[in-house]
């Protein structure tokens, strides 16, 4: 067996992927549909949808460039349905005793993968380093080592000085590394909005959401209005939408909230970059190019910039950092399954439906929908961690579980206990009625803390800073607002207490898809 497999996963689909240098005159690249990685979480069909499509274009892509290329489809007869077991079976099939591939992106599978490579007669699995990232795992195993306290911001600094990117030689670009208090504007009733570019649909495309719909079709989603870059000149045209018509207003509302436009200026290219159809650099460059033809302000393109070289690079870093432990971090002991209206969307709260319904429609919510609104509400409510991870892993088109998991478990829910933000970012009604024009179709009252027409937001805050006080009142981010609760009155604190027991205890919050059963793996091997 003298040949090899190159394997590429769904989030791999880039021509300059380290797997694909020094090919192999013997190599078969293979591509895999597998039910197994469409289940594990209910994913989104549109998510499903985007991969597979991006997958079968990407296939011809390496056809018409003179690749030997195996394409296992889902509704082939032979496919085993398993990523391992389908390429394990190629690999005899094509007389390979090597299967190459870049580490994957998740613990889940490199932990499968792992085993495999201590297994005798099996065939060699090689792992290679995923280079399409500013900074490599071992990078940030060193630099945090060093430090007590890491934070983001931290982090993004040294990543701008290796870069270069918004750099006057040892300075910043503006005279400062963040101009964040510049990009907190709420959303204004005369915003104009954006209608983001239609991609057409081919044959491969049409075919993929056919079977999706088949396969997957009673997974929380419609693929109704599927409209993702699914080939990299795709992409490329929505990179180009954004940089000419939305970027110059990204900075100044990306915390805003509309009510009836899911994306305002944001820019909808995480998950083109996810799965490999833009690099990271490029996107980076290209807002910063912007920028210096004085195109769009230095705080838009600061802000985007550490989305993807801040933020991005951060989370990856802490994931491989601190996996599989991470996973099973619950520092709040959050117990609460997660109530049932986020499948539905059913609920009274019109920020929450309407968050849902947007993430029911187009597998998206922008990252103040999902920190702000489902997320705070979770952390309020004390939902599990593992409850709220799946659901993020499962709706959202660019959830990956490096970039989701610390986002979630970390940011969302203080879950890690500080290792992601410095204090919890939990608020009542009245930051959603600062930032969102929501509140005025809602039947809640968001300046109401007691009675049957007070926003839940405001009664879940209190109670939910009186439940942790032992773990969050010795913060000094959290001092002020721990002394306010202490100057009420006892009556005032019981009547917010039951307020808010009433209210958890009306949520339907039986388990649904099978809410954390997939975390058992992760238990085992830690």
């Amino acid at each position: 067996m003298s040949g090899t497999l190159i394997l590429l996963l769904g989030d791999q689909l880039s021509h300059s992927i380290s797997s694909l240098q020094d090919y192999p005159e013997n190599a078969v690249i293979a591509l895999c549909e597998v039910s197994g990685e469409g289940c594990y979480v209910p994913h989104h069909p549109q998510k499903i949808a985007l991969i597979l499509a991006a997958m079968r274009h990407f296939a011809k892509e390496l056809r018409d460039k003179g690749y030997r290329v195996h394409y296992s489809a889902l509704d082939d007869a032979d496919n085993c349905q398993d990523l391992i077991a389908e390429a394990e079976r190629l690999a005899g099939q094509y007389d390979c005793g090597e299967i190459r591939l870049v580490q994957p992106g998740e613990w889940r599978l490199l932990a499968r993968i792992r085993e495999r490579q201590k297994t005798a007669g099996a065939p060699r699995w090689r792992l290679l380093e995923d280079d399409r990232f500013f900074c490599t795992a071992r990078e940030f195993a060193d630099w945090i080592e060093e430090r007590k306290t890491p934070r983001m911001e931290h982090f993004y600094r040294r990543m701008r000085r290796k870069t270069g990117l918004l750099m006057e030689d040892d300075a910043p670009a503006g005279g400062q590394w963040n101009f964040d208090h510049d990009n907190r504007q709420p959303v204004r009733n005369n915003l104009r909005t954006l209608t983001p570019p239609a991609h057409g649909r081919d044959d491969i495309t049409n075919r993929v959401l056919e079977l999706v719909n088949e396969h997957f079709g009673d997974h929380f989603g419609t693929l109704d209005g599927f409209n993702w870059p699914v080939t990299r000149r795709q992409a490329l045209v929505d990179l180009r939408h954004f940089i000419d018509n939305a970027l110059a207003d990204f900075g100044t509302y990306q915390d805003a909230i509309d009510d009836r436009d899911p994306y305002l200026f944001h820019s909808r290219l995480s998950s083109a970059m996810n799965i490999g159809l833009l690099s990271p650099r490029e996107v980076c460059e290209a807002a910063e190019a912007a920028y210096y033809r004085g195109e769009a302000p230095i705080n838009a393109v600061e802000g985007f910039i550490r989305q993807i070289l801040g933020w991005r690079e951060y989370v990856r870093g802490i994931y491989w950092h601190h996996m599989p432990a991470y996973k099973r971090e619950n520092r709040l002991n959050a117990r609460r399954n997660l109530p049932d209206f986020y499948w539905s969307g059913d609920t009274d709260l019109r920020c929450l439906r309407r968050a849902i319904e947007m993430t029911r429609d187009n597998a998206y919510a922008h990252h103040i929908q999902r920190l702000m609104v489902t997320g705070n509400f979770a952390l309020l409510c004390g939902v599990k961690p593992e409850a709220l991870c799946d659901w993020y892993l499962a709706v959202y088109v660019d959830a990956f579980e490096w970039v989701e998991l610390p986002n979630t478990l970390g940011m969302v829910l203080y879950a890690d206990g500080g290792l992601m933000g410095s204090k919890p970012y939990c608020a009542s009604g009245k930051y959603i009625q600062r930032m969102s024009n929501h509140c005025g179709d809602c039947r809640f009252n968001p300046k109401k803390t007691i009675g049957d027409t007070a926003c839940p937001f405001n009664s879940l805050y209190w109670h939910f800073l009186e439940r942790n006080a032992e773990r969050l009142e010795s913060n000094p981010r959290m001092k002020l607002i721990y002394g306010s609760l202490r100057r009420m009155s006892d009556e005032k604190r019981a009547a917010i207490r039951e307020q808010a027991e009433g209210f958890l205890n009306s949520l339907e919050t039986e388990p649904a898809y099978g809410q954390g059963e997939h975390l058992d793996g992760y238990r085992r091997q830690a």
